[in-house]
């Protein structure tokens, strides 16, 4: 479609720099602030099970294995059975793959365990950043159990993981977009958001995604559009000092793509009809992770109906201006949000 057509690099530098302006107006995110400032803050522990597991040695890996099991009872059950894949009773192939892991430099395990611990030395921006998002979901939400953050080295197997008051986080999934051993292990659109100063968004959004259920009589795009832009509205508010490209996990010219083709989305969305479709290729089209959102254009960036869905819920939120934050994550009824948010873009 011609309102697609592609627009060099220079044009999305200015026209980025133009909505910049226009964003601490009107973008998501930059508005009013329904948390106040001025609460008890609380501290997320963060527990380095990474240096420990990567303290096992390649001569002794049976012993210290066993050590790690003392050690982390808690944790290293749910790391080698959820993780890793391996029974725990089976500790001959967990040992024989463990000093592999180890010393393998074929696949680069080896080097990218030491570039783990060298760019994750030093957490204290992390654990400053979740300790910020933490405190103010705990003023909203003070019956929720702050969980314990495991860090841990996957083997390119997990990202984020949850798993009851344990959150536990692949450190080696985060080492930096251009890592050149991520060429062999995902696809180049999914290296956006692997990157050190995306853990604590993902680690907030996982925690979201596991406490706000999904519930909704019909399954409409609509439905699950306006269910992740509440999500997204929410981090933003838990994360107000965080871009809003890195809350969706956009590069900042594929946010200000969006922003500029934001009527012409729309519009594309309303002439086929695809917002109260349910089939599964249209919802995974608009709200999966891919190159780009078929259902739009392979110009566009993917998961456009998140993005859509949180452009909805921000107008809402700013035409009902007494609508607490508590009122907005229980409203289920979706058909409700879009009628009463004026979304014109």
């Amino acid at each position: 479609m011609e309102q697609f057509k592609q627009i060099g690099n220079k044009a999305i530098r200015q026209i980025g720099y133009g909505l910049l302006a226009i964003g601490m107006l009107c973008g998501c995110g930059n508005k009013y602030q329904y948390i106040p400032k001025d609460i008890e803050p609380i501290s997320i522990e963060i527990v380095r099970f990474d240096n420990a597991q990567l303290g096992v040695r390649p001569d002794s890996v049976k012993q210290d294995i066993k050590k790690l099991y003392d050690d982390y009872e808690s944790f290293m059950p749910i790391f080698v059975e959820g993780i890793l894949g391996i029974p725990t009773e089976d500790t001959a192939y967990l040992c024989e793959m463990y000093a592999q892991f180890l010393t393998d430099t074929a696949m680069g395990f080896a080097q990218t365990n030491v570039k783990a611990q060298t760019l994750f030395a030093n957490v204290d921006s992390l654990q400053e950043t979740l300790n910020m998002g933490f405190t103010r979901l705990h003023h909203l939400y003070p019956d929720w159990k702050i969980p314990t953050l495991y860090l841990f080295v996957s083997g390119f197997n997990s990202s984020v993981m949850y798993y009851e008051d344990i959150v536990g986080v692949g450190i080696d999934m985060y080492l930096g977009s251009e890592y050149p051993y991520y060429n062999q292990v995902v696809y180049d659109y999914q290296k956006q958001t692997m990157r050190k100063g995306c853990v604590a968004v993902d680690v907030l959004s996982m925690y979201l995604a596991y406490n706000i259920p999904y519930n909704s009589k019909y399954n409409r795009l609509l439905e699950q559009m306006i269910f992740r832009g509440k999500q997204l509205f929410l981090l933003s508010q838990l994360l107000p000092d965080e871009p809003e490209w890195e809350l969706i996990g956009y590069s900042k010219e594929q946010w200000d793509w969006c922003k500029t083709y934001e009527k012409a989305i729309w519009n594309r969305i309303m002439e086929k009809r695809d917002l109260f479709k349910t089939e599964s290729s249209v919802l995974s089209s608009y709200i999966n992770d891919g190159p780009f959102t078929s259902e739009v254009t392979q110009d566009s960036p993917g998961r456009l109906g998140q993005w859509v869905g949180w452009r909805i819920v921000d107008s809402y939120m700013r035409n009902n201006k007494k609508v607490t934050l508590h009122e907005l994550m229980n409203e289920n009824d979706a058909q409700k949000i879009l009628e009463q948010s004026y979304y014109k873009p």
